[in-house]
């Protein structure tokens, strides 16, 4: 099945447009006793992270006719063709609760189980950062970049706290401590499509996080590697969009990895 990808991608970006005004206009009359809990602690959901996914998947749906979805609110549907949207209508749910930035609309669209075109909508401060196969990586209408930081002590690190496998949190904490004797300091923004959205326009340098799923990341992932980054899991592999882990950055990812691999068991 031919499809034209820059089509794809301005229908996708004007999609998520949409859906990111709705939220944004939630975020100012956001009804908290309508928060939900998840099955594991502090992994919450809302009205709007459902509703977002429901008109992400209508519009979706019209884009690419038979493919597939896989969404965070539940939406699984098979694709008759060689495409899979993977969506996250609301990454950063606690930061959004709270009026807390950033949170953002995670949109990545796979062929043959390949990704080839990934879109996050950074909502609080409108940005759309996107790319697809063969093309260059945006902010908007500017191009970006990875950073030309080269080294780890001159870098500086995002991370996320996991809400399950809690009982890793000691191993994980101390790899967090050595990052942070080791380079300029590491941030935790509540986004991982964001922190990886921040790699690839070099705002950061790194990014490390287990315990993903893959619609935190499979949009996010996309853009660092088009925008000349590296992503692996933590063992220096390419299962990094199912596999639950993740090490991303700029030339300072073997550096990352080595500390990871040499901490993490």
């Amino acid at each position: 099945m031919k499809i034209d990808l820059s089509l794809i991608e301005k229908q996708t970006i004007e999609a998520c447009l949409e859906v990111g005004e709705f939220i944004l206009y939630e975020s100012e009359n956001f009804d908290r006793s309508r928060i939900e809990q998840k099955e594991s602690f502090n992994n919450l959901v809302s009205y709007v992270d459902k509703e977002s996914e429901k008109r992400l998947v209508k519009t979706l749906a019209n884009i690419i006719p038979g493919s597939g979805f896989l969404g965070e609110e539940g939406t699984v549907i098979k694709s008759t063709n060689d495409f899979e949207w993977i969506i996250d209508p609301l990454d950063g749910t606690t930061n959004f609760m709270h009026g807390f930035p950033p949170f953002a609309i995670s949109v990545g669209l796979s062929r043959k189980g390949k990704m080839a075109l990934g879109v996050v909508l950074e909502i609080t401060k409108n940005e759309c950062f996107h790319s697809y196969e063969d093309s260059p990586t945006f902010c908007n209408e500017k191009e970006i970049r990875i950073s030309g930081v080269k080294s780890l002590d001159a870098a500086l690190l995002a991370t996320g706290f996991p809400y399950y496998h809690l009982g890793r949190t000691d191993e994980y904490m101390h790899i967090i401590k050595l990052f942070l004797k080791q380079t300029h300091g590491i941030r935790r923004l509540g986004s991982a499509a964001t922190d990886l959205a921040y790699v690839a326009c070099g705002r950061l340098d790194g990014f490390f996080e287990y315990n993903l799923n893959s619609w935190d990341v499979a949009a996010g992932a996309f853009l660092v590697q088009q925008a000349g980054g590296t992503v692996t899991d933590f063992k220096g592999g390419n299962d990094f969009l199912h596999g639950g882990e993740m090490c991303a950055g700029n030339a300072v990812h073997g550096e990352m990895l080595a500390l990871i691999k040499a901490n993490w068991n």
